[in-house]
């Protein structure tokens, strides 16, 4: 394991009296500029001038925007920010996944203590896919999930889920006149570091829809991140109300974290289901806007030994989704400390992709990544929780 500390990027302490331009959409940007004397026609345009400079070019500070005069440069550096989270940690593990330990002022609440969250890069040879957060803590308490044993602080803004991609991509040199990382783990070339975006991070994306659904429009905009909505996937552990809109207004790739075939099984594992039980969650996949063979939903089935990965469980597994075009992502159980559970034996989570294979699902058997480094599915945790607590004690004591 890797463990490297860095130092923050260039504005991560956010001044209060300036206004965070990340995070707005450009007709917001063109309002937050006509609030400082601007006239329409000019606020629209400088709209489209820092939208690209912040989201095309990676730009963090306001003089290098050479195209716009520099008395209009030095006003916007006093009235805004387009800052980036400071970096408190970075973790390289064995296999070339990277984890960030981010950390977050609230600018309009500046004697407010600062939130930590992580956010993790797995490169591979095809793609490089950026697994993002979407909450401080999860209130969801999956049994199984190190995230779910967190307390939830509170929801992240739009803007600190767009930081998470334009840290991680200044980290990756992803943006022009940037380098890649010199330590040869992430892919050289012409094609981006940053093929994917999974909102598989810490907490319920679904908890916190408004955020998301605007990050994630700016995150796919064609002018601005210009990420496939095909190669961004929301994943959900069934926040049912919520399936349908996400489908129709941000037209995303969907997740379910599935995990068991019975009410009872999955209560227990997935404690949301008492809410919206297997039933209901199955009807709203089968509802998804858009659905068809090259728009499949992807379901989760983490394997616990003994609990939910018997054959009976992998035949009623095809039979809940018959007719729901879709892929089936085993995932092998990744451990963290004091949890009850054991991954299942591999033969076993063989036998059990072998009879969803044959009912014509793809079943892949996830890869666990960033083990070493507890960045692997469900670990995001145990690391961040323990540095927060003592440098907010060393903050606040300051």
């Amino acid at each position: 394991m890797t463990l490297t500390l860095a130092p923050a990027l260039p504005n991560a302490t956010t001044a209060p009296t300036r206004r965070e331009l990340v995070g707005l959409d450009p007709a917001e940007i063109a309002a937050a500029l006509v609030e400082t004397g601007l006239g329409d026609k000019e606020a629209r345009m400088r709209a489209k001038q820092l939208w690209n400079w912040i989201y095309v070019n990676g730009i963090t500070d306001f003089m290098a925007m050479t195209n716009i005069a520099k008395p209009m440069r030095e006003a916007l550096a006093d009235g805004f920010a387009i800052a980036r989270p400071e970096i408190v940690s970075e973790q390289i593990s064995s296999d070339g996944t990277r984890k960030w330990l981010f950390r977050f002022r609230e600018a309009d609440r500046p004697n407010a203590s600062p939130v930590d969250i992580e956010t993790v890069y797995i490169p591979e040879e095809d793609r490089g896919t950026l697994c993002v957060s979407s909450q401080v803590g999860c209130t969801l308490t999956c049994s199984f999930c190190h995230t779910g044993t967190q307390r939830l602080v509170r929801n992240l803004t739009a803007g600190e889920i767009l930081a998470q991609i334009l840290a991680a991509r200044d980290r990756l040199g992803d943006f022009p006149g940037l380098s890649r990382p010199v330590d040869g783990l992430v892919p050289e070339g012409e094609s981006r570091a940053i093929t994917n975006i999974v909102m598989m991070g810490m907490g319920e994306p679904l908890y916190n829809y408004d955020n998301v659904k605007k990050a994630l429009l700016i995150a796919s905009s064609g002018d601005g991140i210009s990420l496939s909505k095909r190669r961004i996937t929301l994943s959900t552990s069934g926040v049912v109300p919520y399936i349908e809109p996400a489908g129709r207004e941000i037209g995303v790739s969907l997740a379910i974290s599935l995990h068991a075939v019975r009410n009872d099984l999955r209560s227990e594992l997935v404690p949301i289901n008492k809410k919206w039980p297997l039933e209901e969650l199955i009807a709203a996949c089968r509802a998804y806007p858009g659905l068809n063979n090259a728009r499949r939903i992807t379901f989760e089935y983490v394997m616990l030994k003994s609990i939910n990965d018997s054959d009976s469980d992998a035949r009623e597994l095809v039979r809940l989704l018959a007719g729901i075009p879709a892929k089936i992502n085993l995932i092998p159980f990744n451990p963290w400390p004091g949890s009850p559970y054991e991954c299942s034996d591999w033969d076993r989570i063989e036998g059990f992709a072998d009879i969803v294979n044959r009912a014509g699902y793809a079943s892949p058997v996830r890869t666990p990544r960033g083990r070493d480094i507890s960045a692997a599915c469900g670990q995001l945790k145990s690391e961040t929780e323990r540095l927060s607590r003592k440098q907010r004690e060393a903050l606040e004591g300051a």
